[in-house]
């Protein structure tokens, strides 16, 4: 029996926050493909990604590339700095190609 309030089946909302209130205009999507693909290798690319805090998603894909980055920030300066930190970071090197969002349609 469901009662009321119970954290089963409680629902969270979530808040959207403005990012132009941010500083964070600039989206970017990067296609990183590694030049390994051992197992141990996808666990330490996953942990420095998850770490990088302009990293709004990262997705592990098939296909052409292996990891999809979307990312936030304030201008292509930042961008040139992040992009250059994630693939000095990653344990293999990396081949990047990079999409910069001129108008979001739709974001939900």
């Amino acid at each position: 029996m469901f009662r009321a309030g119970a954290a089963y089946g409680a629902r969270q909302g979530h808040h959207r926050v403005d990012p132009s209130a941010l500083g964070r205009t600039l989206v970017v999507f990067v296609e990183i493909t590694r030049s390994s693909n051992s197992g141990d290798v996808f666990d330490k690319v996953r942990q420095e990604l998850l770490h990088v805090p302009e990293v709004m998603e990262c997705h592990l894909v098939s296909g052409s590339f292996d990891y999809l980055v979307k990312a936030r920030l304030g201008g292509m300066n930042e961008y040139r700095h992040l992009l250059g930190d994630m693939l000095k970071k990653l344990p293999v090197t990396a081949q990047s190609h990079s999409y910069v969002v001129m108008e979001e349609v739709k974001e939900s």
